[in-house]
């Protein structure tokens, strides 16, 4: 069996009984960062051996974790903080036991994303993209363009070059920031980015922070060569990429749009 249990994202009482009790009665235990996570065991009394099970060995461990989990083992998966499977190692560990037919059970409990839309306060539907990369503007077409609120996380060290970004493409957009969730420290913010730049420049960026974006741009309010034509320009990407992006936002192929707009030369 494999339990798949969720940890407090900021405050040690964050926890859930079953999952105090389950953490105690498993054979053991997979941490992201076993001196992280030892700081909640000792607050809870849990004596459970610990092994790291991280991105870097995560890949060399699932057999091995596998196998003893199909020898009658109980194994509880845990992150750093939250819900694990969202952005953290294990996804692939818990495929690989549904595939096996080994049992997964989830000990539901915090998670920063959902939190943070609990504080932003909408009845809107939402898409939750993870991390958001380091590749560019063209990753922000999916949440200006899309129907509803998207959710993201972002290191530190990235926040001012994401708020810059969308400066340049949707100055009037507002963002909700949320940070250090539950903790001493938790802050809320919520403005268009050159405000949000304001504010970071005159203070320190620390802890991970959650964003969430509003998008509800339409796609088809233009014509497909006039929506090329903007992405191009807003998101610095070639036709290619332009073409791949409005066929995705139109819910067409790619070789249907390039017809449709060779037609429209002719």
């Amino acid at each position: 069996m494999l339990y798949v249990v969720a940890t407090p994202i900021g405050n040690l009482k964050d926890i859930t009984l079953r999952a105090v009790e389950v953490l105690k009665e498993v054979d053991l235990i997979l941490a992201e960062d076993t001196r992280t996570s030892g700081i909640l065991m000792r607050e809870y009394g849990i004596e459970t051996h610990m092994k790291s099970f991280h991105k870097f060995n995560e890949r060399g461990r699932e057999e091995e974790i596998l196998s003893e989990l199909e020898g009658g083992k109980k194994v509880a998966l845990i992150s750093d903080a939250g819900t694990p499977g969202i952005c953290d190692p294990g996804a692939g560990l818990i495929r690989k036991c549904r595939e096996a037919g080994v049992k997964v059970e989830v000990v539901p409990g915090p998670c920063a994303a959902v939190a943070a839309l609990s504080l932003y306060g909408s009845g809107e539907r939402f898409q939750f993209i993870g991390f958001l990369e380091k590749k560019g503007k063209k990753q922000l077409i999916d949440m200006l363009y899309y129907p509803g609120l998207t959710i993201a996380y972002e290191s530190p060290h990235h926040l001012m070059k994401t708020l810059e970004w969308m400066e340049e493409i949707a100055p009037e957009k507002r963002i909700f920031i949320a940070r250090e969730l539950t903790k001493i420290y938790e802050e809320t913010l919520e403005g268009t980015a050159r405000n949000l730049i304001n504010h970071f420049q005159k203070n320190k960026i620390l802890g991970e922070y959650v964003l969430i974006f509003s998008g509800n741009e339409n796609p088809f309010d233009k014509g497909p060569q006039e929506l090329m034509e903007e992405l191009q320009r807003r998101f610095n990407i070639n036709a290619k990429e332009a073409l791949i992006a409005a066929a995705k936002l139109l819910n067409k192929s790619k070789r249907e749009l390039y017809d449709e707009l060779h037609r429209s030369d002719s």
